[in-house]
């Protein structure tokens, strides 16, 4: 018979070190597969060209970025994503509030504010193509909207939301408002039960009023929560896609077009990969911007 070798403290130290790695391995082999790579062979292909449908690909360096940026189209779709994110940021962030401190009130009974919190977490529910669907038959001509508006005389109610290049953006940016307000007023409001009532008592005794208040108090303490909450929310509904397909489609013409809807358009209607690619590693960029700044807040938060 072999001896076995003794486990010296050694070899129990280094497989003690090494245990950690072991779990994590499997994650990060998927993570590399399913992330690493493709970013890898996305960012490759943006200094090529004729990728994937020719079998001889050319290296031009620099071209397809330069190409890209002077693309007019990709101008128009960095504004009307600007113009979008930016009214979405904001318009979450004062609605989600507004509710999240009524919600928060006393002034309504136990009934009346679960009533409410049922209610206005109905939006954020929904799937994108739920979403898109229930809005393209209420803002259709021959729709809800139309209607009232045409009963309170506001219209001729045959009004063109999404298919009006001039009212196009704002309704998209309208839908995605409407769908997206209930995760700032979910976490907005887990922050204003987390506020100690002992600053409200101190802050009223020095005499301070509900506005004081709100401004010395609430808002200090839910700036974390803020920060965060809008940096997330940039850098999600700048990737929107689905929801804008499936209303515009990027149209009429190029009103809502926007930076994903342009990557797709290159890659899959004109099967211009390397553009795409190109595109893409762009959007990249864009984000990473926005992720560093996130990460660098909360730990500075932490």
């Amino acid at each position: 018979m072999s001896a076995t070798l003794p486990r010296t403290p050694r070899r129990i130290g280094a497989a003690r070190r090494l245990e950690p790695y072991a779990y994590v391995a499997p994650t990060a082999a998927l993570m590399i597969v399913l992330m690493l790579v493709p970013i890898a062979m996305v960012i490759g292909y943006s200094f090529l060209d004729n990728v994937i449908l020719n079998k001889d690909p050319e290296v031009v360096g620099l071209d397809n970025y330069i190409e890209v940026i002077t693309d007019p189209v990709f101008g128009t779709a960095i504004a009307n994503t600007l113009v979008f994110v930016t009214a979405s940021v904001a318009a979450h962030l004062l609605i989600g509030l507004a509710f999240a401190m009524m919600l928060n009130s006393r002034l309504l009974g136990p009934r009346v504010l679960a009533a409410f919190r049922g209610i206005f977490i109905l939006p954020w529910l929904f799937t994108a193509a739920i979403v898109a669907v229930l809005w393209r038959m209420l803002l259709s001509p021959n729709g809800v909207v139309n209607y009232l508006l045409g009963a309170l005389g506001f219209g001729d109610g045959t009004t063109e939301w999404l298919s009006d290049p001039g009212l196009a953006l704002g309704s998209v940016t309208f839908i995605n408002i409407w769908s997206g307000y209930p995760f700032f007023m979910i976490s907005l409001l887990a922050g204003l039960q987390g506020i100690p009532a002992d600053l409200y008592e101190a802050a009223k005794v020095d005499g301070a009023g509900p506005i004081q208040r709100f401004w010395n108090v609430t808002i200090p303490q839910l700036k974390p929560i803020i920060i965060s909450m809008a940096l997330l929310d940039f850098i999600w509904t700048s990737q929107q896609f689905a929801l804008i397909w499936m209303t515009t489609g990027g149209g009429p013409i190029v009103a809502t077009e926007m930076l994903s809807t342009y990557t797709y358009k290159l890659a899959f209607a004109k099967y211009e990969f390397a553009l795409a690619s190109t595109s893409a590693v762009l959007i990249l960029l864009l984000s990473m911007v926005l992720a560093v700044l996130y990460v660098r807040h909360q730990r500075a938060r932490d």
